[in-house]
């Protein structure tokens, strides 16, 4: 295979990419579609309906025999038995995000899972890769949904998050295609995170309202919430968020809205809609596999060219 080294060995997955893991989105409809396309698909826990989250689980082994993981949210999840929760689940890969580290790693690896944190700054990779994580995601400040307060660019977290630790790292905020992904391998990463392409695959449950609002943006057509609060956000630009956007006395969680209307009844201004930079580079909702497939074939292409280009015959 084109992609083997640490990420697609330890995932068991034939390309490494990720689907992000979007609240109350990951769910078995469209991380089913990651697997099977030969990626790798994450059930989300963000939303705290646990039951739910169960049942989204349960389909996916009627959905796809491919390997699949869950993410664990700290800050939304409050029951302190969540790593527990998804031990029990027989799952094999698992996200933490939003929190410590040290939270849940021992556990979770003692129950025999491969567990990556999501990190947004230097300091929290060297603390997660302390906390005895086996890989790391570095989110740079272009992606969509929660972030830090104070973002930091993929093209330059990326490299010096690499230059300094040595675990495997799975690249977010930006990727959508070959070229992207293959720049990430460049920078060190060995695999990508894709949340906001997702968001508007054919197989995502989001409304076409949402979808269509992706296609028709710009490259300017996000802004970044909560600067002044400890988590920010980065959303499509609507009239809510445009209201927000220099608002430093309301969180943007107690302005989200009604997050169902927005997500399955269409309604664009009756929450935030969470989403990246690359909303400005996407012009059509496409089926996963056909998203992964053509993003890792690109990829090899690319890097194969370059070699070409660019390679000396020693």
């Amino acid at each position: 295979m084109p992609f083997d080294n640490r990420v697609t060995r330890m995932l068991g997955v034939e390309i490494p990419i990720v689907q992000a893991p979007m609240g109350w989105i990951a769910r078995s409809q469209l991380a089913s579609a990651v697997s099977n396309a030969g990626a790798m698909g994450i059930i989300e826990t963000s939303s705290g309906e646990l039951d739910n989250v169960k049942n989204e689980i349960r389909k996916m082994r009627d959905l796809t025999d491919k390997p699949f993981g869950v993410n664990i949210a700290q800050a939304f999840v409050r029951d302190p038995a969540i790593a527990e929760f998804v031990i029990d689940q027989g799952v094999k890969f698992v996200t933490t995000s939003a929190g410590s580290p040290t939270k849940y790693t021992s556990v979770l690896k003692e129950g025999g899972l491969t567990v990556f944190h999501v990190v947004p700054n230097l300091a929290g990779a060297l603390k997660a890769v302390d906390a005895g994580v086996d890989g790391l995601i570095v989110e740079g400040g272009e992606g969509g949904g929660f972030k830090s307060p104070r973002p930091i660019a993929t093209m330059v977290l990326l490299p010096l998050i690499r230059s300094k630790v040595d675990v495997p790292i799975i690249a977010a905020g930006g990727f959508i295609d070959g070229p992207t992904m293959a720049a990430a391998l460049a920078m060190g990463a060995e695999g990508v995170q894709m949340g906001t392409r997702m968001v508007s695959a054919a197989e995502s449950p989001v409304h076409q309202n949402w979808k269509d609002a992706i296609i028709n943006a710009t490259e300017a057509d996000t802004v970044v919430l909560g600067r002044a609060d400890k988590m920010a956000m980065r959303a499509l630009r609507t009239d809510r968020t445009n209201a927000l956007e220099f608002d430093t006395e309301t969180p943007p969680m107690a302005a989200f809205g009604n997050a169902m209307d927005l997500y399955f009844g269409g309604d664009m201004e009756a929450g935030i809609a969470l989403g990246g930079q690359v909303v400005g580079r996407i012009e059509e909702v496409r089926p996963v596999a056909d998203v992964i497939r053509e993003t890792a074939d690109d990829c090899v292409r690319i890097l194969e060219d370059l070699a070409k280009q660019y390679g000396r015959t020693l």
